[in-house]
């Protein structure tokens, strides 16, 4: 690869994440983090970038929605991680639905270039995979909250319940003994029509979820298939989950990951390559 076209890449993986770690960025391109550091300097001097500790943010003309990017906070690696391992549950051909929520987010960006059907809700979702020649993409409408950009309310649940998907992968905002959560009431109210919508249910969250209640309830620990969370979950819940009958896939940033699928069913064989074991076997971290 060309100087030139490394920078090019560059711009459009920042362009399109709207924030990257200078580590992630050097792992993309396979290039040293020091060789990364001397393109983002010419970014910066042509105005597209500005480097802050630890990554970079775009400052150019965007051409994507910039929706989460006021939300970056100390759980991003791990949403980013879950987003990877999440995306390894889908085969390619899979008719998939992804709700609006930053953790659904990072698993789209995974899914750009694959040959897939995609339903979503979420136009921050939409817009990242509308440029993919190879996905089928379905938008929910509906009313557009303004602060999330997610479409919800009786359109959006009347659509749901005209449609079927293989897996629906959705976030929560706290999950406890009694089930999960979310601070919406419209919101919960179209994802309790996903899960209806879907045969096997996902939830993808980071482990700082765990142990909080919001608002609506969106239902039972053990009506959803399978759980998607970081390494940083403690054992007190991971039995809790085991013992209610869902799946359990571990994420670890540092790249080995942990799954569970008593209950799932769920078949990623074929990714091991990926460091993504088969989800009828368990690996001890």
């Amino acid at each position: 690869m060309t100087t030139k076209s490394r920078r090019d890449r560059l711009r459009e993986l920042i362009q399109t994440r709207g924030f990257a770690a200078l580590g992630e960025l050097a792992e993309t391109l396979e290039v040293s983090e020091s060789t990364i550091r001397r393109d983002l300097e010419e970014l910066e001097k042509a105005g597209d970038a500005r480097r802050t500790h630890g990554g970079v943010f775009w400052t150019g003309k965007t051409a994507t929605m910039r929706v989460f990017g006021n939300r970056r906070d100390t759980m991003w690696p791990a949403k980013s991680a879950i987003g990877l391992v999440a995306a390894e549950l889908i085969d390619d051909h899979d008719t998939i639905l992804l709700d609006g929520g930053s953790t659904t987010y990072e698993l789209a960006r995974h899914l750009v270039k694959r040959p897939l059907q995609v339903v979503t809700n979420s136009l921050p979702v939409a817009h990242l995979l509308s440029s993919s020649e190879s996905i089928d993409l379905i938008m929910i409408g509906g009313c557009v909250r303004g602060r999330t950009a997610v479409a919800i309310g009786p359109m959006a649940d009347s659509m749901l319940h005209t449609l079927n998907v293989g897996k629906a992968f959705l976030s929560v905002a706290g999950i406890n003994e009694r089930g999960y959560f979310n601070s919406d009431m419209m919101l919960v109210e179209s994802e309790k029509a996903m899960i209806a919508a879907a045969d096997q249910s996902i939830v993808v969250t980071d482990s700082s979820k765990f142990g909080k209640v919001s608002l609506s309830r969106l239902c039972g620990l053990n009506e959803v298939n399978a759980v998607v969370t970081d390494s940083g979950i403690d054992s007190e819940w991971k039995e809790r989950l085991e013992t209610s009958g869902v799946g359990l896939v571990l994420a670890n940033p540092s790249g080995r990951n942990e799954q569970d699928a008593s209950r799932t069913g769920l078949n990623v064989a074929g990714r091991n390559d990926l460091g993504v074991n088969d989800m009828d076997t368990k690996q001890q971290s």
